[in-house]
């Protein structure tokens, strides 16, 4: 029950790491399409498709604790939970510390867990569903980025074990993203032209996916990984 006695008649979504970015693409695009969408984030931002931004590290247990705390008591309900923050350190391995591994595992790997573990019984209310951010590092890498490849490999699998658990009451699925242009970079045209899809992929791309995969459309997918990567995870590339 929400504040008041009421339960929210909108769905709702969670979208973490939802500031910027793929997560506030997702946020846009689930409140677009009348979801109440709630933003967890480091950065206290508050964008303008959010109905509520929390200020949350959802590395650390009692944050997320509070955090799911906080939406069963104001708005009642959790439609659908998106994993979607992360972070990457990227150095080479023998200047990669122990507490900066467990800090990319933690953010990236983690949380899912503590969400999904704090978000079980709403979702399961809802007949929601869960999605996962991880990314093509998880099939392949570049060099010094061991902790960040680890956690979306581990993020894939964690996907899978949850919708077997979870079942049939919860779906989760897994997007994988590839090159997306968050940032809005000076592309170049051989940029473009190395995906089979002739382009970068852009922030909507991905929130298209996200919104099809927590919708009712999706009904018969669990367990499942999307690549949106414009082709580029099955390109045969050989040095010239």
């Amino acid at each position: 029950m929400a504040e008041g006695g009421t339960v929210a008649l909108a769905k709702v979504a969670l979208v973490t790491g939802g500031a910027r970015g793929i997560g506030a693409a997702v946020a846009a695009r689930f409140a677009a399409e009348g979801w109440r969408v709630v933003i967890a984030d480091r950065d206290p931002a508050r964008p303008a498709h959010a109905a509520r931004c929390v200020q949350a590290d959802v590395s650390e247990e009692a944050a997320v604790a509070a955090l799911l705390q906080g939406i069963a008591a104001t708005e009642g309900r959790l439609d659908a939970l998106v994993c979607n923050a992360g972070v990457m350190i990227r150095k080479p391995l023998a200047a990669l510390s122990l507490a900066e591994w467990n800090a990319v595992l933690a953010t990236n790997l983690t949380s899912a867990f503590l969400l999904a573990r704090a978000g079980e019984a709403m979702l399961r209310r809802a007949r929601g569903a869960i999605l996962t951010i991880a990314s093509t590092r998880a099939h392949q890498s570049e060099p010094d980025t061991e902790s960040y490849s680890a956690s979306k490999g581990g993020l894939l699998a964690l996907t899978h074990a949850l919708a077997r658990s979870l079942g049939p009451a919860v779906r989760v699925n897994c997007i994988s993203p590839g090159w997306i242009d968050t940032r809005g970079e000076a592309l170049r045209p051989e940029d473009h032209a190395q995906h089979p899809a002739g382009r970068v992929g852009r922030p909507a791309d991905v929130a298209a996916l996200a919104a099809w995969l927590c919708g009712p459309e999706s009904g018969f997918v669990t367990g499942a990984e999307f690549l949106a990567d414009g082709g580029m995870t099955r390109t045969m590339i050989y040095a010239e």
